[in-house]
């Protein structure tokens, strides 16, 4: 399986550097990553990522937290950009689902990333009611189930089993944790992953030797001891 690497960032910096990278087929953001990225008017904001990134995929999220301006926020910021897809919770911070905002922007043509799954039985409730030609993606929180002492393998393979007859929908391997989740995702026949910059640049150097990582180990600590002025 070919999964795509997505780069899940904000700042305007690190998307002008990833974007030039091959490896790096489209982006993720959020909220708290906008935040974080120092942003003050999220829509001039998106824009000036939308400038850089003009031919690769990238997800920009609502944050209303009712249906009616969840859809409203959709439409405008599906509105930025061919290449957007916008992004919805899967559920509202009561616990309801958002089916009702998934199938009305979906209904108009609108490419979605609903994110915040963690459960099979959400992606079959968002395949019910998707359409099979519009563009789904389904983010699946992989590394916040770990933090959870859960593991997402069995619930992201059955949510690939479900998603096969829906040639328009991709499951997304999201909140990454570590390189290997890389290798992972490629087995279960994951379509997509989204990773942040400093754990893209480590999968970029995989292909060391056991060997190879032994001796860079060993003359890490040598160095290290030596820069302490060590004495036994």
């Amino acid at each position: 399986m070919n999964t795509k690497i997505f780069c899940d960032i904000a700042d305007i910096g690190f998307i002008k550097k990833f974007n030039k990278k091959k490896i790096v087929k489209g982006f993720t953001t959020n909220p708290s990553l906008m935040r974080k990225a120092g942003a003050k008017n999220y829509e001039s904001y998106s824009k000036k990522i939308l400038k850089i990134c003009k031919n690769k995929p990238i997800s920009l999220e609502v944050f209303a937290d009712d249906d009616k301006r969840m859809i409203e926020q959709g439409l405008k910021i599906n509105s930025w950009g061919n290449n957007v897809y916008v992004k919805v919770p899967v559920v509202n911070s009561k616990n309801k689902f958002t089916g009702k905002v998934i199938k009305e922007l979906n209904k108009n043509k609108i490419k979605l990333n609903i994110t915040a799954v963690y459960k099979s039985k959400q992606t079959e409730q968002i395949l019910k009611v998707i359409d099979k030609k519009t563009k789904v993606i389904i983010s699946i929180f992989a590394g916040r189930m770990g933090d959870a002492g859960k593991d997402p393998i069995p619930e992201i393979t059955k949510s690939i089993r479900l998603a096969k007859n829906f040639k328009n929908v991709e499951i997304l391997w999201a909140s990454v944790r570590e390189p290997y989740n890389y290798t992972q995702s490629k087995k279960i026949g994951c379509h997509i992953i989204t990773i942040p910059p400093t754990i893209i640049e480590k999968i970029e150097n995989f292909g060391k030797s056991f060997d190879q990582l032994t001796n860079e180990t060993v003359k890490l600590f040598l160095v290290d001891s030596k820069k302490s002025n060590f004495k036994i």
